[in-house]
């Protein structure tokens, strides 16, 4: 009927059929291998776009630390003209605070007396008005009145 010839062609050609089937198959039946594969693609856009923002960040404090610097300079370059233009300008005593509040110890205490003066008030001391005797809010004792002492220290 049929030669060994004929029949093995067959069978090679059912096999290759068979392994093509079959390789389609797997694949289709499988998509695992595909989602790993755009699960690796998001993965490194994702780490492309964390390195980037981490870079404009970095940028951005650099940028911030300079323009700082520079106000600050700026800052110390308008007082130390100030402060010589008031030492050829004003008298002795200005000149000396001037300078003085340079070095972050002004003290207007002339001024604050003469608004004390004219208002006949005084600046708060607490923010709390007390009679004689008694602590005010900022005290570390206020609130606490001798019952709640003992309460803490023998609880019952």
């Amino acid at each position: 009927m049929f030669t060994l010839s004929t029949l093995i062609i067959a069978v090679i050609a059912a096999l290759v059929t068979g392994a093509a089937v079959g390789a389609l198959l797997v694949k289709s039946l499988h998509p695992q291998e595909q989602q790993n594969r755009e699960m690796e693609t998001r993965l490194d856009k994702a780490e492309t776009k964390l390195t980037d923002y981490q870079q404009e960040v970095s940028e951005h404090f650099a940028e911030t630390s300079q323009l700082v610097n520079n106000l600050t300079q700026s800052y110390k370059d308008v007082h130390e003209y100030l402060a010589n233009s008031a030492l050829k300008l004003t008298n002795p005593d200005i000149s000396r605070q001037l300078i003085e509040a340079g070095d972050g110890k002004l003290i207007s205490s002339a001024a604050t007396q003469e608004k004390s003066d004219e208002e006949g008030t005084e600046a708060p001391r607490d923010w709390a008005p007390k009679n004689p005797g008694d602590t005010g809010q900022l005290s570390e004792e206020f609130g606490l009145d001798n019952k709640h002492e003992e309460e803490l220290k023998n609880p019952s």
